[in-house]
């Protein structure tokens, strides 16, 4: 049976960072990806024009900033998968690819990595799986009429892809909003199910609004200063990176013709039911890029920068919008049911109680109260920025640091 020091599951972009940093420490380590190739989120979960909806600078990975000759652009999905495939390459990371991890258990000194392969032993392990593991769709989906064409946003490519008619897409955080732009703009009539993720300007005085954000703190904000614990799952805010960026806004797609609709509470058949909340969640979509707009202007005028005066577009269209409880599918010439309402995450493999009542995992920065088992590379896993590209060095860097130490 094989022995490494340390077991990183999981070769995204957490670990790889993590791989990386236990580089430095010249630790023993190997990477278990399930996947046959690098990115492989990147190259199969996402459409095809998908860009980053972060500029080209967020591109942080250690040792692996950014660059090209356009760092407030936003890199397309092939560039993302080369980018990670060249991170691999320079700096030679052990990483297996096709090992599908099914248990890790505690032994009297480590664990014992199983999978689908090899049995593997340990003295630490990283868990780098993220939280964005397994499409979600509603029980009730099986319900629907066979008639009806179903996916998830993740296997979403295109328009020319789907049936001819309707499109009902359910969520508008960050890729339900961009897929009902991309199909509305392709001539389809789309009805869109909004939920309460904020909407954030692409640009505001004169800078993307990342940028400014960043420079404020926001993406260091500690889970601790979170209103409750669930607020961690909370979906992020909705803007573009396609053609160079933009802004979406519910309240311009309802102008230009797609069809708001509040939550999905259930459906049978070619019937869907829905909540009565659409204009509630709407305003917390524009409370939500108020609150952003008020951290920017703020930052600015505490720090004496020099910054153009701007007014975001005040759009009340979807407040004009007449609220239903119930969408006949059939009558609406809807064909296609896309859910984009996000991920589920499990982590059962790991045979200790390491999750809280949410599933999430009981830790401190990654530290488990289980000696050597650690996780990276989930949002708000210390910080808001835990998740995201700009961030996941930081907390990878700390893991391989404890491990160092111990």
């Amino acid at each position: 049976m094989q022995h490494f020091n340390t077991i990183i599951i999981g070769g995204g972009q957490a670990g790889l960072a993590t791989s990386y940093h236990l580089q430095q420490h010249q630790i023993e380590h190997i990477i278990f990806e399930q996947a046959e190739q690098a990115g492989s989120a990147w190259r199969s979960q996402r459409w095809d024009s998908f860009t980053l909806l972060t500029p080209n600078w967020t591109l942080q990975m250690p040792k692996a900033d950014y660059q090209g000759d356009d760092p407030d652009g936003f890199l397309p999905r092939a560039e993302i998968v080369t980018y990670f495939e060249n991170y691999i390459k320079k700096f030679n990371l052990p990483i297996r690819f096709g090992m599908r991890v099914t248990s890790v258990e505690p032994l009297a000194n480590g664990y014992q990595v199983v999978t689908d392969q090899e049995t593997f032993t340990a003295e630490h392990v990283v868990i780098a799986t993220g939280l964005f593991q397994t499409p979600k769709a509603p029980s009730f989906a099986a319900k629907l009429s066979v008639k009806i064409t179903q996916i998830h946003s993740s296997e979403y490519r295109n328009p020319s892809m789907l049936p001819d008619g309707a499109v009902l897409v359910v969520g508008s955080a960050q890729s339900g909003c961009q897929i009902t732009e991309e199909l509305h703009e392709s001539g389809r009539k789309v009805y869109l199910c909004i939920g309460s993720a904020g909407r954030a300007p692409r640009r505001y005085r004169g800078r993307d609004v990342f940028y400014w954000l960043k420079q404020a703190g926001f993406f260091d904000r500690t889970v601790d200063k979170l209103p409750s614990p669930k607020a961690k799952f909370s979906g992020n805010p909705h803007l573009s990176g396609k053609d160079g960026g933009h802004t979406i806004n519910l309240h311009q797609l309802a102008r230009d013709g797609v069809q708001l609709l509040g939550r999905v509470t259930g459906g049978e058949n070619n019937t869907i039911t829905l909540a009565s909340d659409l204009h509630e969640s709407l305003a917390k979509v524009d409370k939500f890029e108020a609150d952003v707009v008020k951290i920017v202007d703020d930052f600015i005028a505490k720090n004496g920068i020099e910054a153009p005066i701007e007014s975001l577009p005040d759009l009340r269209d979807g407040y004009a919008v007449e609220e239903i409880r119930q969408l006949d599918l059939s009558s609406a010439g809807i064909n296609t049911v896309i859910w984009a309402h996000g991920y589920g995450y499990d982590f059962s493999l790991v045979k200790l109680p390491v999750t809280d009542g949410d599933g999430y995992p009981i830790q401190q920065r990654g530290v488990t109260n289980y000696p050597g088992l650690y996780f990276v590379g989930m949002p708000w896993l210390h910080q808001y920025k835990s998740g995201l590209l700009v961030g996941v060095g930081d907390d990878a860097a700390f893991i391989a640091s404890h491990i160092a130490a111990n």
